[in-house]
């Protein structure tokens, strides 16, 4: 049914419970793939034992280029970007392909019905536990099972539901965020572009979130002010003069490229000094390419010795 990225960054009691739900509360057959950053936790090791469709890389190369690197082993029509700190819970796969079937086309970004043991804005809040070691799945079981969580349009969350043939049109996510931070915002914005108007969080898909567990261990990109300066306009006024409008506007009425307001175009004049996004990434990681692996010209690794084949 779909390919499931998860780049996961040291967090392996995490990783393995994520895989641990799909595996048990999945109705459909999925392809699982893995991007380990760094992995000298053991989640290299782990991935390799079990079997896992994975790609590596030796440090933490961010969650932008760990996603397009294990994109490109998803050989399924839909792609979900799963959090390696999320737990699936009975039927939050079978709720997504009912939403896909109901809207007969593939423009779409679809998310679950996220609960987090701190909340916020539309997120159910309720605490099942921080990590594995306190971790109540009876209880969260008993809770999703009553929950009256209906679908939202005009919400853009995590996990991430998309079609591989969107994924590939955008060019899946800039480097330019590196590690992350308003990485979401920017493929938004070039989902809008490509014409995507559905923005849904689907309300009988609900995954539990433990929240965050690898972000605050980075030094963070100041993302806002790079997508200011990438697209003209502040991530906070396309959210909701746009994103959040696509509720309750009527087809065709929003236009097809974001118009700024003042304000957001006086703001990047003044940031326009600065030197985004460059600064921020040489502030995080001066030497990115010694992180990487890359294959050899026929599919081995680089440093693989030749066998004569």
């Amino acid at each position: 049914m779909f390919s499931i990225l998860i780049p996961s960054w040291n967090n392996l009691p995490y990783l393995k419970l994520c895989i641990d739900s799909i595996r048990r509360h999945s109705a459909f057959d999925h392809e699982i793939i893995v991007h380990v950053n760094d992995g000298s936790d053991g989640t290299l090791d782990w991935v390799r034992s079990e079997g896992i469709l994975h790609t590596w890389s030796t440090g933490n190369v961010g969650v932008c280029l760990a996603l397009n690197d294990v994109a490109r082993l998803a050989t399924r029509d839909w792609i979900l970007f799963l959090n390696d700190d999320m737990f699936c819970t009975p039927g939050w796969d079978r709720a997504f392909e009912a939403s896909l079937r109901g809207l007969g086309h593939s423009c779409a970004y679809l998310s679950a019905a996220l609960i987090e043991p701190t909340g916020s804005a539309n997120v159910s809040t309720a605490d099942f536990g921080t990590g594995p070691e306190n971790f109540d799945e009876a209880g969260l079981l008993a809770y999703t099972a009553g929950m009256k969580a209906a679908d939202l349009d005009g919400v853009a969350l995590q996990p991430m539901l998309i079609s591989r043939q969107l994924w590939h049109a955008v060019g899946g996510y800039s480097i330019e965020f590196g590690p992350g931070m308003s990485s979401d915002n920017d493929f938004l914005m070039k989902l809008w572009l490509v014409g995507c108007r559905v923005f849904r969080s689907v309300g009988a898909s609900r995954i539990y979130h433990f929240g965050c567990k690898s972000t605050g261990r980075i030094r963070r990109n100041r993302g806002g002010r790079e997508f200011l300066m990438k697209w003209g306009i502040s991530q906070r006024d396309f959210d909701r003069e746009y994103i959040r409008r696509t509720a309750s506007a009527a087809p065709g009425s929003l236009p097809n490229v974001p118009r700024a307001p003042f304000k957001s175009r006086v703001k990047r004049v003044l940031y326009a000094l600065g030197r985004y996004p460059l600064e921020d990434l040489e502030g995080w990681e001066p030497d990115l390419p010694a992180k990487l692996t890359f294959t050899g010209p026929f599919g081995k690794q680089a440093d693989d010795k030749a066998d004569g084949s």
